[in-house]
């Protein structure tokens, strides 16, 4: 699944292109067989497409994938043994730890004047500087210094002579003409062995960008095991893909306004890299959630309604496929749309309109009809007035029920409680006059007696 922080680091990568008409690559490093398939890499392409990012926009190039350059990292790994950059190495960790005393030292560098040659098992070593420090220039973070002395001699290719992510991760850059790298601040620490490889095969390193790590309400980074983090997770509940691209943005940086809710053409005007706060940002749900209420009211309704359907006429909807009644549905979505923040949070607005009965909320239940004579008694009297009623309109509706609550003196709002949940099953959800009238005289009358028989 496509993790929620790798869409944002997407986003600034995207705008960052567009913005300098460069081009965004979509490289699929699938060296680790484990790890790769076709359907998930597919997963990636659709998950991108869904957020803007597809390859019907010419600044958009891809997918690569990693495997098709073995040969080229091959040869990079020999050009720099050639050049006495790396040398081969055949050191198991038992025999690291027996010289060190310890198992969490780095590499101790045994290896570097043997002059192994490659065979089966020997891995390949980068030879780090002995002396100064690398100096990685990054536009969000500064100019941080990694000293060589305590960078280890690393793996650039394995035993069996194929090349690790490091160095293939380097050489398809070079390849591809990648001038700017955004990524998160996970990678900060790789960085400098790769800058280290860059200038080892004799290229100028990239510009460097490194966001900040994503967190939750406690502070910990966003996790997989944890946390919801897919970006389908969030599309499939109702979240429009432009509320997310819109949220994903300001995770780290934000227009110098503060006007935040605004289309994404705006934010990418807007957009500079540098500008990115270097500290952790606090994924924060419920903003999510205002953010799409925001997009969901800001909708036409025809354009609303439309976005429900898949919610409404899906495989997983609580009623039969013939009971639902589009029309219906079309004279009530205008109050949905004010009321709801997800579009899956449409089926409990209106399931009472399309199932035969009611849910039944028991905690709705024992809430309204917690007085069960003085309910029943009421439910009885706006049955008659209700049945009488000349014109089946909200108007009259709500006239009918504001003469039974002065019967029985009560205020409306009191005497609504026991109808909506007979009727909806539940004590709250659209305005109920409006309700009864979409459901009609006769459904609505049946619901009362059933309630009434149920209280009895």
């Amino acid at each position: 699944m496509f993790h929620v922080g790798g869409a944002r680091s997407a986003l600034y990568n995207w705008a960052t292109a567009r913005q300098q008409g460069g081009t965004f690559v979509l490289r699929i490093e699938d060296t680790d067989a484990a790890r790769n398939r076709p359907e998930w890499t597919q997963g990636i392409i659709s998950a991108l497409a869904a957020i803007g990012i597809h390859d019907g926009d010419p600044a958009f190039e891809g997918p690569h994938f990693q495997s098709a350059g073995v040969e080229r990292h091959r040869a990079a790994a020999e050009k720099l043994h050639a050049a006495g950059r790396a040398y081969y190495c055949d050191c198991t960790r038992e025999q690291l730890a027996e010289r060190t005393g310890s198992t969490q030292l780095g590499y101790d560098g045994f290896c570097r004047g043997r002059g192994l040659g490659f065979a089966q098992g020997r891995a390949l070593r980068f030879r780090t500087p002995d002396e100064g420090a690398t100096v990685v220039v990054d536009l969000i973070r500064g100019e941080p210094s990694f000293p060589n002395p305590a960078i280890e001699d690393f793996v650039i290719a394995r035993g069996d002579g194929s090349p690790v992510f490091l160095l293939a991760n380097v050489v398809d850059d070079l390849d591809q003409g990648i001038t700017q790298v955004i990524r998160g601040e996970e990678h900060l620490s790789n960085t400098p062995k790769q800058q280290l490889l860059w200038e080892a095969l004799g290229a100028v390193p990239p510009v460097w960008a490194h966001l900040p790590v994503i967190v939750n309400e406690k502070r910990q980074k966003l996790s997989k095991r944890r946390d919801k983090v897919a970006l389908e997770d969030y599309l499939a509940e109702g979240y429009l893909p432009e509320a997310v691209v819109n949220y994903l943005m300001l995770l780290g940086w934000g227009p110098k306004d503060d006007l935040e809710i605004r289309p994404y053409a705006e934010l990418e005007q807007l957009f500079r890299v540098e500008d990115v706060n270097a500290a952790s940002a606090f994924f924060d749900v419920a903003k999510l959630r205002a953010f799409n209420g925001e997009y969901l009211r800001a909708m036409a309704v025809e354009d609303f309604t439309a976005a429900c359907s898949p919610w409404l006429t899906g495989p997983e909807v609580p009623w039969a496929a013939e009971d639902f009644d589009a029309r219906a549905f079309a004279a009530l979505a205008p109050l949905a749309q004010s009321r709801i923040a997800l579009l899956g949070e449409i089926v409990q607005q209106v399931d009472f309109l399309f199932l035969p009965e009611p849910v039944r909320d028991e905690a709705s239940w024992a809430k309204a009809m917690k007085d069960k004579d003085g309910a029943a008694g009421l439910l009885r009297t706006a049955r008659e007035r209700l049945a009488a009623a000349g014109e089946w309109r909200a108007g009259v509706l709500r006239a009918e029920l504001e003469a039974v609550a002065a019967e029985h003196g009560l205020k409306l709002g009191r005497a609504q409680a026991p109808v909506r949940v007979a009727v909806t099953g539940r004590t709250v959800g659209l305005p109920l006059f409006e309700s009864l009238e979409v459901l009609g005289r006769e459904r609505t009358l049946a619901r009362l007696d059933a309630a009434v028989e149920r209280l009895a």
